[in-house]
């Protein structure tokens, strides 16, 4: 079961805007699971960064690889259309899904506490591509901020003066 179903508008958004991004798995017929996902650019940093909306198999058809097959789809083409991340959010208590997520190389970003309405925490999970510009200069994962991550131009000068500060020698006494 889903942590939170979506509308059908929601559903209608993904596969609109992202169809070969949203894949149904059949068997006889029918079908037995569903994945919804977009590729859009990450408008602080630039990147092209990949969601999984959701991904879904029918209960007793577990653990024979179609969520797997389903994600990796999903990842083959965003890496095909130029993606450097892919995320999506996991109920804490999601240990089949976190399991599947961490086998296929995801990584725990961050813990969204609350997340859900039920009051449930979430864990964002990663999945990188590609290390992102300026990691072996010890950046770190998320990379530089682009320009679009300021709110303001008070902001943008703050930052500025901060990252000029920390490059300066430092003196010696």
């Amino acid at each position: 079961a889903l942590s939170e179903p979506y509308s059908v508008f929601t559903y209608r958004y993904f596969i609109n805007n992202w169809p070969d991004l949203c894949f149904l798995a059949m068997r006889e017929g029918r079908c037995v699971g569903a994945i919804v996902c977009k590729l859009d650019l990450h408008r602080c940093r630039g990147t092209h960064r990949g969601y999984i909306a959701m991904l879904a198999v029918e209960k007793d058809l577990r653990g024979q690889r179609i969520g797997s097959k389903l994600v990796r789809l999903c990842l083959d083409r965003m890496k095909s259309r130029g993606a450097d991340e892919c995320v999506l959010e996991a109920e804490v208590t999601n240990t089949g899904a976190l399991g599947l997520y961490r086998s296929m190389g995801f990584v725990k970003e961050k813990r969204l506490h609350k997340y859900y309405l039920n009051g449930s925490d979430a864990f964002r999970l990663k999945f990188l591509f590609k290390l992102p510009e300026g990691f072996d200069d010890g950046i770190g994962c998320l990379g530089a901020p682009g320009e679009s991550c300021y709110t303001t131009e008070r902001e943008k000068r703050l930052v500025q003066a901060a990252s000029e500060a920390e490059e300066e020698e430092p003196a010696v006494v």
